[in-house]
């Protein structure tokens, strides 16, 4: 049986990650639970493990899965994962079989998670992606990530991830941003005032502070495909 505080912060992550596709990072677990430092949310994290309900996978960065959700979770609504493993063996980078419960959508190039660079717009190939993730009548497209400023949202140098086209984004979206036209990046969307902010996920990288009409929302990440 689960504490309420454990079961709290296991309902917060598998909702986060049906919305985002990736886990949210230690910071936002415990402002979630309005708890006062990390050091509760590595318990409770170490207790939901020990309990089998998430796996931390080696050598990521956070990077939790829900491994499966408690009877009070699973009747609020289905569970789904979202970040689908493959094998790079015997196919190109990113890409995995199609299977009957997957759809194909566009590999369309690389984008940055650092240090934008120039937005990529040619299909390189087809991504099989599994149908729950992708939602009726939506368009979505892949991208291929490079770099480590999403590190601590749970998203690597080299993942995939799958972004539904959408030109707007709410506070907290993770988003594709296209930058005074140019250039292309992954990072966290927030209205601030008149300004648009370009969160990363690693203390690495600052936040940019941009005007409304330097930057255009191409999608939203909705999913995310990890090969090892």
């Amino acid at each position: 049986m689960l504490t309420k505080k454990q079961l709290d912060l296991l309902d917060f992550i598998n909702r986060r990650m049906q919305r985002d596709g990736v886990p949210p990072s230690f910071d936002e677990m415990k402002e979630a639970l309005d708890l006062r430092s990390k050091s509760g949310i590595h318990r409770l994290i170490t207790a939901l493990e020990e309990r089998g309900f998430i796996r931390r996978l080696p050598h990521r960065a956070r990077a939790i899965e829900v491994v499966k959700l408690p009877d009070a979770l699973e009747n609020r609504g289905g569970f789904a994962p979202r970040v689908i493993e493959g094998d790079r063996a015997d196919q190109p980078a990113g890409a995995m079989p199609v299977t009957a419960s997957a759809g194909e959508v566009p590999l369309m190039g690389r984008i940055a998670a650092g240090t934008p660079i120039e937005a990529i717009a040619h299909v390189s190939h087809h991504v099989a992606v599994p149908n729950a993730m992708l939602a009726t009548g939506k368009s979505h497209y892949a991208l291929e990530v490079k770099g480590d400023s999403m590190i601590e949202a749970g998203i690597n140098d080299g993942d995939v991830v799958v972004i539904e086209e959408r030109a707007d984004a709410d506070n907290g979206d993770i988003v594709v941003a296209l930058v005074d036209d140019q250039e292309a990046t992954l990072k966290r969307f927030y209205r601030r005032g008149g300004m648009i902010a370009l969160e990363a996920a690693n203390p690495a990288y600052e936040t940019r502070m941009l005007r409304g009409d330097q930057v255009k929302v191409q999608g939203r990440l909705v999913g995310l495909i990890r090969t090892y």
